[in-house]
């Protein structure tokens, strides 16, 4: 919870028409190019944004957990300029983009609120450019695995220190900018280094402190606490 709502303001969002909607594993919520008449809530399952180069190579830009808003910044803008898909099985609730600007005219604090989630979405986005861009492999998967487990332990959502990690390599490479081959062989080095213990898609992290050492990780980006105070 990054902002302070009152009771009206919950109830306004509450209130706002929904539809439910299944979407399967690599289903396209929204496509590049597509006016972003909607925007949805992930209820339950994982999705992904991702930009496609002109020969089809793909960059993975955000990861988003059960609760986010998949398309915040779609509200002001006439086309998407990427795709989000289902990483996995999913549920959504999709919420007409024109009830979401009334709202906000209506309750400032709403407003505030989303665009307080917008900011934090860039200040992600930054990190993930840096983690990229300047990061060698181990510490680059090691951030994204520091990330997704803080992330979902502010959800609610992380088991006793064991996480269920929905990407398969080849996702966490075109995150990452390297191969599966390559996420191959940087997860068994982990492995190896007591940094991480896989059991089929389950992770955990025996050394939390070590593995954010490797990664050079400060949640600070993630913004996690009420803002604006």
């Amino acid at each position: 919870m990054r902002s302070v709502l009152s009771d009206a303001d919950r109830s306004a969002i509450l209130d706002l028409p929904m539809t439910k909607r299944s979407m399967s594993r690599s289903a396209y919520m929204l496509r590049e190019g597509e006016p972003p008449a909607t925007c949805s809530v992930l209820i339950e399952g994982y999705a992904f944004r991702q930009k496609l180069t002109s020969d089809g190579a793909r960059q993975i830009v955000s990861l988003h957990l059960p609760g986010d808003a998949l398309d915040l910044q779609g509200l002001f803008l006439d086309l998407a300029d990427h795709n989000i898909q289902a990483l996995t099985q999913a549920e959504l609730a999709v919420i007409p983009r024109t009830a979401i600007r009334e709202l906000m005219v209506k309750h400032p604090a709403v407003s505030v609120a989303i665009h307080t989630d917008i900011t934090v979405e860039a200040s992600i986005c930054r990190e993930w450019l840096t983690n990229v861009g300047r990061r060698q492999a181990q510490a680059r998967l090691a951030h994204l695995l520091c990330e997704f487990a803080v992330r979902l332990d502010a959800q609610g959502l992380g088991t006793d220190g064991s996480y269920e990690l929905p990407m398969i390599q080849e996702q966490i490479g075109d995150a990452l900018g390297l191969t599966s081959v390559h996420i191959n062989r940087t997860l068994k080095a982990m492995e190896l280094g007591s940094l991480i213990c896989r059991t089929g898609r389950s992770i955990t992290f025996p050394n939390i402190d070590a593995l954010r050492a490797v990664a050079g990780f400060s949640p600070l980006y993630l913004h996690l606490g009420v803002q604006g105070t």
